[in-house]
C-alpha cells in the first residue's frame, strides 16, 4: 500500500483527487446537465436518496430542528441542504474547494445559509463543545489518520451532543467483489481486503472497518452504535433472487450513532 507520490502526505492525494468533482456529481450521474444549476443539483439529490435512502434513518434531518450542526466533508451539499431544509444552524468543512465552492452555490440558489470553511478534519478550527450534532458520511475513511477526526469531533460536540454518520464496513459483498477481480482473478490472492479498499476505492488510502474496530475508535464516546447497511453496492452483479439472503450485518456501509 503506497502513495503515488511519495513526496506527498496522503491526504494531500486525496485533496487532489476530490477536486476533480465531490462525490457524486460524475458523469453518470449528471450527464450533460449545466453544472450547478438547480436541475444537476436535483438530479445529484434525486441520485443519492435513491441509492441510499438510508441516509434519512441515520441522520433523520427533521429531528434536530434548531440544532447547531457540524457537517465533516459536505461533498456536493447535498445531506448540508437537508440540515438547513430542517432548520438547523449550519456549519461545514471540506478537504477541498471543490466541495465548498459546490456548496456555497447550491446555499444561494436555495436561499440558505451556512458557514463553509476548506480544511483538514484532523484538526477542526472549533471550540470545544461547540455542536449538539457532527455529521458526516463516507468521509473519514478517506483521511490519513481517521482517529484524529473521531477525536476531534468528540472535542467539538456538546456535552451529550452527538455524531451521526457512516464508515465503510471492509467484511462485505462489496469488499469481496474488489478481491475476487483485483486479487484471486489475478493471481495475487494474498492481498487482503484491507488492500483493496486502500488501492482500488475512491481516493488512494481509503480505510474500512469491522464493528469492533469502529466500537474501540470510538471507545472515549460515552455510548455508541453501529447500524450495518446492505447497499446496491453489495448487491450489484449478484442475481436478484440472492439480495433477501445478504444480512445487514454483511454491509458496505456502517451507519454510525455516537454519543458524547
Amino acid at each position: 500500500m503506497t502513495l503515488m507520490d511519495g513526496n506527498l502526505k496522503l491526504n494531500d492525494e486525496v485533496r487532489s483527487f476530490w477536486e476533480r468533482g465531490p462525490c457524486g456529481s460524475g458523469n453518470a450521474i449528471v450527464g450533460e446537465l449545466t453544472p450547478l444549476t438547480r436541475e444537476w443539483f436535483e438530479q445529484i439529490e434525486a441520485h443519492r436518496y435513491k441509492v441510499e435512502p438510508f441516509i434519512h434513518s441515520i441522520a433523520q434531518f427533521s429531528r434536530h430542528h434548531g440544532k447547531k450542526i457540524l457537517e465533516v466533508g459536505v461533498g456536493a451539499g447535498t445531506d448540508h441542504l437537508q440540515w438547513a431544509r430542517a432548520g438547523a444552524e449550519c456549519f461545514g468543512v471540506d478537504l477541498t474547494e471543490a466541495a465548498i465552492e459546490t456548496t456555497r452555490a447550491r446555499f444561494a440558489l436555495y436561499g440558505f445559509k451556512s458557514s463553509l470553511r476548506r480544511v483538514d478534519a484532523e484538526q477542526l478550527p472549533f471550540p470545544d463543545n461547540s455542536f449538539d450534532i457532527v455529521y458526516s458520511w463516507g468521509v473519514i475513511h478517506h483521511s490519513e489518520k481517521p482517529a484524529n477526526i473521531i477525536r476531534e469531533i468528540r472535542r467539538v460536540l456538546k456535552p451529550d451532543g452527538m455524531f451521526l454518520g457512516m464508515l465503510y464496513g471492509r467484511r462485505s459483498p462489496f469488499v469481496f467483489k474488489l478481491w475476487v477481480r483485483h486479487a484471486l482473478l489475478r493471481g495475487k490472492p494474498w492481498l487482503s481486503f484491507s488492500d483493496l479498499v486502500w488501492d482500488k476505492v475512491e481516493s488512494v488510502g481509503t480505510k474500512s472497518y469491522t464493528v469492533p474496530e469502529l466500537d474501540a475508535m470510538f471507545s472515549e464516546f460515552g455510548s455508541f452504535e453501529a447500524i450495518p447497511l446492505i447497499t446496491p453496492y453489495d448487491t450489484d452483479h449478484w442475481p436478484r433472487w440472492l439480495h433477501k439472503f445478504f444480512p445487514n450485518s454483511w454491509g458496505w456501509f456502517i451507519g454510525i450513532r455516537a454519543r458524547k
